[in-house]
C-alpha cells in the first residue's frame, strides 16, 4: 500500500505494517499526517485498533497458531492479528471478518490470501473470546525484559507487563490545584495524589469540555512530577530543553515563570506553540540545539532529556517492536553531555531538575552519580522531592526518585519516570 488507507481498520493495519515491518514509531508516522484523511472519530480509533493489537501481539499469535501451518506474510499476518484481538475484545464477528477478508482481497500483491483470512478468522471468533484471558500475559522482547529485571527483579518486571498490557488512562493537568477539582467534578474523572486528573474513558480528547477553551492539557502523572519537583516561583527565569510537545512549558508557565521552551525540532517546536496558544499562556519558543544554546543564566533549567522512553510502554506500545535498542549507548552519551552543557547555563545557587522517561537506570540512576562524580560540589536535593505523589520509598540512594509503571496499581499506573534535582 503506497499511500495510507482511509478506513479505520485499513489505517489500522498500515500502521502496523509500518511498526512491524519497517521500524517505524506510531507517533513519527501520525505526525507525519498517515491518518490526516480520516475523521477524528476514525483516527482515534485507527490509533487504538493498533495500539490495542500491538499490546495483544503474543496472545494474538498464540491463538493464530492453532490454524495456521506456518507464519504468512506479514501484510496478511497483521490484518489477522488486528482482527484476533478485535473479535477477543467482542469485535461483532460479521463485520470484523468480512472487513478484513476486503481489506486483503484488495492488496495489490497478497490478494489471493483472501481464503485463508477468512477460513482463519471464522475459526478464530468462536475461540478468541473464549481462550484470551487464559493465555500468558505478554512480555517485552529480551532486549528489554534482560536489563529490567536485571535491574528490578522478575517479579517487579511482570508487574510492569500488567502495566503495559493494561495500557493508560488519560491524565490531564491544570493551571491551578483548584481547577484541577473543578474539572475533577466536570469531567467526573479521579485526582490522584500528585494533583493530575486521571479520565479512565474519555472518548476523543478534541471534544471533552475544556479542551477548546484551553482549561487543560493532557499530561501523564509521573511526567507532571518533574516540575513540581523544580517548584517555579513566579517571575524566575527558566529554561525548559527539549521542551516538545510543551506539557512541562505549560506547567511553568501557569506557575509565573519566565520561561525559555528550547527543542531542535521545527514541527515539535510548533506543537508547543499550539498548545501555548490553546491555553493561553505564554513563553519565549526557541528552535535549536541544546548543546549550543548560549541563553541565561538562568534561575532554574528543567532539562527532560532525549532518551530510550522505556518508560512510555504503557502509552506506546510500538516501542518495543520498532526498537532494538541499538542507539542506547549514543542517548547516554547526549544525556551526559546535555548535563554538563545546562549547569553552565545556571545562575550562582540556580537549579537543574534532570529527568528521563526511561526504565534504564543508566539513563537514570547511573546518569546522575557519574554527573556528581563529573563536577564536585554538585550535590542532589532531597528536600526537593517532598512533594504531594511522591512516595518516600521511591527515592533513590543518590537522591532522585524512580517512578515505574507497577506503581499505583489500583489507580490505573503511571509512566516510568526517573527525576532527580541538582544544585552546587
Amino acid at each position: 500500500m503506497k499511500n495510507p488507507p482511509s478506513s479505520a481498520r485499513r489505517s489500522a493495519v498500515y500502521l502496523l505494517d509500518q511498526v512491524l515491518g519497517e521500524g517505524r514509531l506510531m507517533s513519527d508516522l501520525i505526525a507525519g499526517g498517515v491518518l490526516d484523511r480520516l475523521s477524528p472519530p476514525d483516527r482515534a480509533r485507527a490509533q487504538r485498533l493498533a495500539s490495542d493489537t500491538l499490546r495483544g501481539l503474543d496472545r494474538a499469535d498464540r491463538l493464530l497458531g492453532r490454524h495456521l501451518r506456518k507464519a504468512p506474510p506479514l501484510a496478511v499476518y497483521n490484518i489477522l492479528r488486528l482482527a484476533t484481538v478485535e473479535l477477543a475484545q467482542g469485535g461483532e464477528p460479521h463485520g470484523v471478518v468480512n472487513e478484513a477478508v476486503a481489506i486483503i482481497a484488495n492488496h495489490p500483491r497478497y490478494g489471493r490470501h483472501k481464503g485463508l483470512v477468512n477460513a482463519v478468522l471464522r475459526k478464530t471468533a468462536e475461540e478468541a473470546p473464549r481462550s484470551w484471558n487464559d493465555l500468558r500475559l505478554p512480555r517485552l522482547p529480551r532486549w528489554l525484559r534482560d536489563p529490567l529485571v536485571q535491574a528490578w527483579g522478575g517479579a517487579a518486571v511482570g508487574q510492569m507487563e500488567k502495566a503495559h498490557f493494561q495500557g493508560a488512562a488519560l491524565d490531564l493537568s491544570f493551571k491551578s490545584d483548584a481547577e484541577a477539582a473543578h474539572w475533577a467534578k466536570e469531567l467526573n474523572g479521579t485526582l490522584l495524589p500528585s494533583g493530575t486528573l486521571r479520565l479512565a474513558d474519555p472518548g476523543q480528547v478534541s471534544a471533552l469540555p475544556g479542551f477548546a477553551t484551553g482549561d487543560w492539557w493532557v499530561q501523564d502523572a509521573a511526567a507532571a512530577l518533574p516540575v513540581k519537583v523544580l517548584a517555579p516561583e513566579p517571575g524566575e527565569t527558566v529554561l525548559d530543553l527539549c521542551a516538545a510537545p510543551g506539557g512541562k512549558t505549560l506547567q511553568l508557565a501557569a506557575a509565573g515563570a519566565k520561561v525559555t521552551a528550547l527543542d531542535l525540532s521545527e514541527r515539535r517546536m510548533a506543537r508547543v506553540h499550539e498548545n501555548l496558544s490553546r491555553t493561553g499562556l505564554s513563553a519565549s519558543c526557541v528552535v535549536g540545539d541544546a548543546l549550543e544554546h548560549e541563553g541565561g543564566p538562568y534561575d532554574a533549567i528543567l532539562l527532560d532529556a532525549p532518551c530510550s522512553a522505556t518508560g512510555t510502554i504503557r502509552r506506546h506500545p510500538d516501542l518495543p517492536h520498532a526498537k532494538d535498542g541499538s542507539e542506547f549507548g549514543a542517548l547516554i552519551d547526549l544525556q551526559a553531555a546535555m548535563i554538563d552543557h545546562a549547569l553552565t547555563l545556571l545562575k550562582p545557587g540556580g537549579r537543574l531538575v534532570f529527568c528521563t522517561c526511561s526504565l534504564l537506570p543508566d539513563e537514570g540512576e547511573c546518569q546522575v552519580d557519574e554527573a556528581l562524580a563529573r563536577h564536585p560540589g554538585l550535590v542532589t536535593d532531597r528536600a526537593a522531592l517532598a512533594r504531594p505523589g511522591i512516595d518516600p520509598a521511591w527515592i533513590t540512594p543518590e537522591g532522585g526518585v524512580r517512578l515505574r509503571p507497577d506503581y499505583w496499581p489500583d489507580l490505573g499506573g503511571m509512566d516510568g519516570f526517573y527525576i532527580a534535582c541538582l544544585h552546587r
